[in-house]
């Protein structure tokens, strides 16, 4: 049964002094906690406010409905994502290929991965508040960063490198997105980054200059 039919609205203010923005933060940390507790479909605005300890009133100040409060929460998680991944790209620059490629995956991994349940519970809700059009906007993003990171390299790949930056990003979402709907042992995780990074190597390996 669809839970969230009202339309996304845009945040009404966006936080400007130290105490908002550590408001909306207690908000969106508490719509995390509600989601993997009791899902979507249980998940109200007044528990999330009971939860961060403010008034449905505060929340609404922030966050018109639901569905915007479940994206902002979404774009949130993602973006954390997408900054983990660029800091490291900018850190690695100049690295052989594999060492560079082996960092951003590692960073990748334990930032989708170290809290499964939180990413689970956000892909349920990813489809009914647009976070398709969030992905992108992130891709976009770490494929610049991605593709001035594998430049500064002194190995030189052969093939376009926004080419190579969207194939290693398709390569880590889908696995840790399989991790995740599989719902793959927590003891396990470890064993399959290593495999991860070693395909993402064995990839960009096939496609370096002599």
């Amino acid at each position: 049964m669809p839970a969230l039919k009202a339309p996304i609205e845009k945040p009404r203010k966006q936080p400007v002094q130290a105490r908002s923005t550590a408001t909306v933060e207690a908000i969106l940390e508490a719509t995390l906690q509600v989601l993997v507790a009791i899902g979507k479909e249980r998940l109200t605005t007044t528990r999330v406010a009971h939860r961060a300890g403010v008034s449905v009133g505060t929340l609404y100040q922030y966050f018109p409905n639901k569905p915007s409060l479940l994206q902002a929460t979404l774009r949130r998680h993602l973006t954390a994502v997408s900054d983990a991944v660029e800091a490291t790209c900018a850190a690695h620059r100049g690295q052989p290929l594999c060492d560079m490629i082996a960092a951003i995956a590692d960073a990748f991994f334990r930032a989708k991965m170290t809290h499964p349940a939180i990413s689970l519970a956000l892909y349920s809700v990813s489809s009914d508040v647009d976070g398709l059009r969030i992905v992108e906007d992130l891709r976009i993003r770490n494929t610049q960063a991605l593709s001035e990171a594998l430049a500064s390299s002194p190995e030189k790949l052969n093939i376009p490198l926004d080419l190579a930056a969207f194939m290693l990003q398709a390569a880590m979402t889908g696995v840790s997105r399989r991790l995740l709907e599989a719902k793959v042992p927590t003891q396990d995780h470890e064993a399959l980054r290593t495999e991860l990074i070693t395909l993402l190597c064995a990839y960009i390996q096939t496609h370096t200059n002599a």
